[in-house]
Formats: structure tokens, sequence, C-alpha cells
């Protein structure tokens, strides 16, 4: 299993209660492709005020697959391809072969900076979740 896949079981079998889930949240559900994709790129540029689903999703997504693909060197379209990417625990979260078409203009529209919109708020759960300290390197040796 790899390393950042490791760190994120870890990390939700110790937080059970994630601070990101559904439960108690206020969300609106789009259908319209162009709208989620309108509203993805504006979760890149500015703060909204409650969950837009499925753009919230695909911003998620592709900020996880930018950041793993950094941190540990896993492919950025592997990632996006992997339906467990987001521990399986976002029923918006689609793969990139299938919604291409929404992926690919929101992916162009990622900004230079990571310091605007939405994504210092990823970001925190992201280093939380995929950067979890375990106390352990999982590629090291075990010495008897």
């Amino acid at each position: 299993m790899k390393e950042w896949k490791v760190k994120q079981e870890i990390y939700h079998r110790l937080n059970p209660t994630h601070s990101d889930t559904l439960y108690d949240k206020e969300i609106s559900l789009i259908w319209d492709k162009k709208d989620i994709i309108d509203w993805a790129i504006r979760h890149w540029n500015e703060k909204v005020d409650k969950f837009i689903y499925p753009a919230k999703s695909y911003c998620v997504a592709i900020c996880y697959a930018k950041w793993i693909e950094r941190d540990y060197g896993d492919k950025f379209y592997d990632l996006l391809n992997d339906e467990a990417l987001l521990y399986s625990n976002d029923p918006y979260f689609e793969t990139y072969n299938k919604s291409k078409e929404i992926y690919d203009p929101i992916i162009k529209a990622f900004p230079d900076s990571e310091m605007k919109g939405m994504i210092p708020d990823i970001r925190g759960y992201y280093d939380k979740e995929i950067k979890y300290d375990t106390g352990i390197s999982i590629n090291s040796n075990i010495r008897r």
C-alpha cells in the first residue's frame, strides 16, 4: 500500500468524525456541467459560504492529486482515476475518465497561487489527512 494511503487510512480510523463530513453542513447540489465547472472555478478564486456539490468534489480531487503527485511522486491522472482518492467518503466524486469534459477546464483554471479561494482550506484537510504524522516510516527497514 502506498505511504499516503496508509496515512489516510490511519487518519480516518483515528478520526471517525472527520470535520469535513456532510452530515451537519449546508449543501447545494448542481447538475448542469457548465454550472459545475463555473462553481468549481469559483472555489479556486473565492471563499464560498456553503458546499456546492459536485463542484467542491472536483476541486478537492484536483488539489489532492496535485499535492500527492508533488509530495509522493504518484502520477496526477492516475490519482484522479483512483476511486478511493478521497477515501470513498465523498459521494459526489467522479474519476477523471468518467468526467474528462468537466475536469479539463477546471484543471486548466487552477490558479498560480494556492493561497486563493478555498484552496488553503482544502490544503488544511490534506495536511491533516494525507501528510498525517503516523510516527513511523512506512518505507524504512524494520530491524529486530
